[in-house]
């Protein structure tokens, strides 16, 4: 059976069972403050099991994208050595939301895999939860006497609280599971020794394909386990696993889930899968990092330098290094393999096939930029290891591979590599120690402290009225305290609230709480999943007392001017650029909004003045909001509106038109009730902040009427500095024209300078052996000047040694160069010199074996300098 085939197998089963199959949410969180990545199937359900919401619907199916390679679940290192982990997989799951419990559960998942699927019976085994007396926790006696029914007791293994209770962090929704494990061994392996010896011992033939969790608790932050309201269902079972289980393979990898994307790597380097350890884990660290990469991007998540941009940065560097150094790729490669992605991956997830080729884009320019990386630290680690040879040392420190590490990427691994290939070793607990050191001072920067919820009300479900109303009578329903290091803030939930929360770019509101008694401060609104939580900087005297709920008006109303203006310069975009605009991310609050979209090519200064006129001539039609709400998502699609990549919606929506044929877009934010009210709209920057990915910063209403103000009142100031000429720019372009002729006078004279500098030391070169040595200070006008004395000295005098210290606009400069031969026949080398004399100067450089160049701190340091090189060398 092919793996589309399994897949929708599996979806089909529990339709016919009554579920209703949800698409996949994507696989980059946004909202939850607990989680970076999608890393198990429950997270876009995690309201319902707390009772935060009511489910849609009491039984669900689906195949949802999950990423472990942070926090709690990181399976990154192991990925490629072994045959089974993945960073990016396939989680198939059904779920009951107080619907049915243990044995719906546990029938159909033996009758699907037995009875559906065919696996062999006397292959399988299952465990339960043993119980945890710590956690006053009982054994699963319920499970156990289910399964009891279904299979032999000698099948039936009990489980620790690691390996069988489950929970997806250090607080959430949690309880007791019983995996599914299936023995792949050959017959005579299962006759020397019995398959549930090895389940749960990492045994690479006998793996868990299926964990059944039954959602009882929720994990508090102070480490306690609170009844749920009502229990649940939540089973994962790995698609890769499954499918590996089913046609019979002895690694992931065999099925045609990869195979496909392996021959294609085989016939591009060369190389074949399956003759060597280190290609094969090279092959399968490229296959399985191409889909966490290609998923990550087209869910709206570009490679960067934090957070999870960080992350699918460091999957793909880690990808590109594989293939660099195992496969023999000199060039990008991984981008080639985007086709094969949306052919194999485009039904499942259409959004890999409607974003091919801007996924590709995005790989090959990282690609290209990781491998400069990667060249640059080869050169800088040949220059360390020349270094350590002439003092005759052969362990590269641990704190210089995190320099290359944290400064430059150079991964650990490679240095280490490419360190025992030249006989050298590596301190690799330095390198641990200086991790650690960073992972400190990052804590030690983020770090705080979430309390419990305080429930004050009976909480079911906050209404949001920030729609219709700018405030509102309401109570706090709970409430929370966050301890900082600039001490504690709170965070409350209301019954009803005008505020919104921050979503879609857009900030959350700030206002005010009022009673008879106070009038609390709402500094920030955000949502934690689908709860909307107020911040403020003190709890209410009594917070049981009715509130005021007021938004801060004047705020909300230039939020919405630069809201509905990103909208309309949306459209704007895709009427100048084309319909291959997307939106790729945005910041809307009081000040500015930020907009980027996919673009390859810096636009043209015609391209933005048409953009500002399309959205400004939109501004002035005054056209009505159109909001429609809880529209049928595909009604919403049909009617043209545009949805967002990365963003999860559901069965009902919001569609915000402004003119049904100019922008018709699905949206959660607040907008003005006419485009007039936005005033003015002025673009006031626009530039790349990503491979294909351009960005435009735009202002609206007073804040572009200062921003003319400001322009015309910079342009009466020079008018003013001219003497208020006739023609502004003649006046400017004849001072260019004057001060270019100035400056071409003042490098004549740098130059003629330089030339009776290079005639006096000519002159003071010393015989040495068979070199010629100069060493001296100079004055010089810059640092272009210096290097290039150098080098005609060079040029001009048979096996130079020169040294030349400068002052350079007020700071101290040193240049080393020599002759070629002297490397060989001396032993000397320019960088390590320079860096020795930086020391005089409080400073540091280096450069190539024959010319090298420091700058420091200490002007006076220049003269010891000199005598350093002379007492050195002469």
């Amino acid at each position: 059976m092919e793996a589309k085939k399994i897949r929708s197998t599996f979806i089909e089963f529990f339709q016919s069972k009554g579920h209703h199959f949800v698409p996949s949410a994507p696989i980059v969180v946004k909202n939850d403050p607990t989680l970076m990545f999608t890393n198990a199937g429950m997270n876009q359900f995690k309201d319902a099991f707390l009772g935060n919401e009511i489910a849609k619907y009491p039984r669900v199916a689906n195949s949802q994208k999950c990423l472990r390679v942070s926090g709690k679940h990181n399976d990154l290192e192991e990925v490629g050595v072994d045959t089974y982990h993945h960073t990016m997989f396939e989680m198939l799951g059904n779920w009951s939301f107080g619907n049915y419990f243990k044995k719906e559960a546990i029938d159909w998942a033996w009758e699907l895999l037995t009875e559906v699927y065919k696996l062999p019976k006397d292959r399988l085994y299952v465990s339960v939860f043993e119980g945890d007396p710590s956690e006053n926790l009982e054994m699963d006696q319920e499970a156990y006497d289910f399964w009891k029914n279904i299979v032999p007791e000698d099948r039936i293994i009990m489980g620790s609280k690691k390996d069988n209770f489950w929970e997806m962090g250090d607080t959430g929704p949690c309880g007791p599971c019983s995996e599914i494990h299936i023995d792949l061994r050959l017959e005579n392996e299962i006759a020397q020794t019995p398959g549930r010896e090895l389940v749960n011992q990492d045994h690479p033939q006998v793996i868990e394909i299926w964990n059944l969790v039954f959602m009882q608790f929720n994990r508090l932050a102070d480490g306690s386990l609170k009844e749920l309201p009502a229990k649940h269902v939540d089973t994962g079972m790995g698609f890769e696993r499954l499918v590996r289980a089913i046609q019979g393979k002895s690694s992931n990898y065999d099925t045609d889930i990869f195979t496909p994307f392996i021959s294609y790597l085989e016939k591009k380097s060369g190389k074949n899968y399956g003759e060597n350890e280190q290609t094969d884990i090279a092959f399968r660290v490229v296959v399985d990092h191409i889909r966490a990469i290609s998923f990550t991007i087209a869910d709206g998540q570009l490679p960067s330098n934090n957070k999870a941009g960080y992350v699918i940065r460091r999957i793909l560097r880690r990808a590109v290094r594989y293939g660099y150094t195992f496969l023999g790729f000199q060039s990008p490669f991984l981008y080639e393999l985007c086709p094969l992605m949306a052919e194999h991956f485009g039904d499942i997830f259409p959004e890999v096939r409607q974003q091919q080729d801007f996924i590709a884009k995005v790989i090959q320019e990282e690609e290209s930029s990781f491998l400069r990386t990667l060249d640059n630290g080869l050169k800088m680690l040949a220059s360390i290891k020349t270094e350590l040879s002439e003092k005759g040392e052969k362990v590269i420190s641990g704190k210089t591979a995190f320099e290359l590490y944290d400064t430059y990427g150079f991964p650990l691994d490679l240095t280490s590599l490419i360190a025992r290939e030249s006989g050298f070793s590596l301190d690799e607990k330095g390198f641990e120690v200086e991790m650690e050191k960073q992972k400190n001072r990052s804590r030690a920067a983020s770090e705080s402290e979430t309390g419990d919820w305080v429930m004050l009300e009976e909480e079911v479900g906050v209404d949001f009225v920030g729609y219709d109303f700018l405030e509102s009578q309401s109570q706090i329903v709970k409430y929370r305290t966050v301890k900082e290091k600039k001490g504690e803030k709170y965070q409350l939930v209301l019954d009803k609230t005008p505020f919104y929360a921050e979503s879609g770019g857009q900030v959350g509101d700030t206002g005010w709480l009022v009673s008879d008694e106070e009038k609390i401060r709402v500094v920030d609104t955000k949502k934690e999943n689908d709860l909307i939580v107020h911040f403020v900087e003190k709890l209410p005297i009594n917070p049981r007392i009715p509130f005021t709920a007021r938004v801060d008006a004047a705020e909300r109303q230039l939020i919405m001017n630069n809201h509905s203006a990103t909208h309309l310069l949306h459209a704007a975009l895709r009427e100048v650029l084309g319909e291959h605009v997307q939106q790729r991310g945005s910041l809307v609050n009081e000040r500015l909004l930020r907009f980027d979209f996919s673009h390859f090519s810096k636009m043209t200064d015609a391209e933005i003045q048409w953009v500002e006129e399309i959205v400004n001539r939109k501004i002035r039609e005054n056209i009505a909001l159109g909001e429609k709400r809880n529209v049928p998502i595909e009604e919403a699609k049909k009617m043209g509106a545009m949805a967002l990549f990365g963003e999860k919606y559901g069965d009902f929506v919001r569609v915000i038109t402004f003119d049904p044929s100019f922008s018709v877009e699905l949206c959660g934010g607040t907008h003005v009730p006419h485009t007039g009210q936005i005033g003015f709209f002025k673009i006031i920057s626009e530039g790349s902040v990503a491979s294909g990915v351009r960005r435009i910063e735009a202002i609206t209403s007073v804040a572009a009427e200062k921003y003319l103000r400001d322009q015309e009142s910079l342009l009466k100031e020079v008018q003013d500095l001219l003497k208020n000429p006739k023609d502004i720019r003649k006046a400017i372009e004849s001072l260019l024209t004057e001060r270019n002729e100035l400056k071409k006078d003042l490098e004549a004279l740098h130059l003629e300078k330089a030339a009776q500098v290079k005639k006096g030391l000519l002159s003071q070169f010393v015989d040495q052996g068979d070199a010629r040595i100069l060493v001296a200070q100079v004055e010089l006008p810059n640092a272009d000047a210096l290097k290039k004395l150098a080098y005609e000295l060079k040029n001009e005098v048979e096996n130079a040694f020169v040294v030349l210290a400068a002052a350079v606009d007020g700071k101290p400069q040193i240049a080393v160069i020599l002759d070629e031969s002297l490397i060989d026949s001396k032993g000397w080398n320019a960088g390590t010199i320079v860096r020795d004399l930086a020391k005089e100067i409080q400073g540091g450089g280096g450069g190539q074996a024959f010319f090298a160049t420091a700058g420091g701190k200490n002007l006076q340091g220049l003269p010891n300098v000199v005598q350093k090189a002379k007492e050195q060398f002469l």
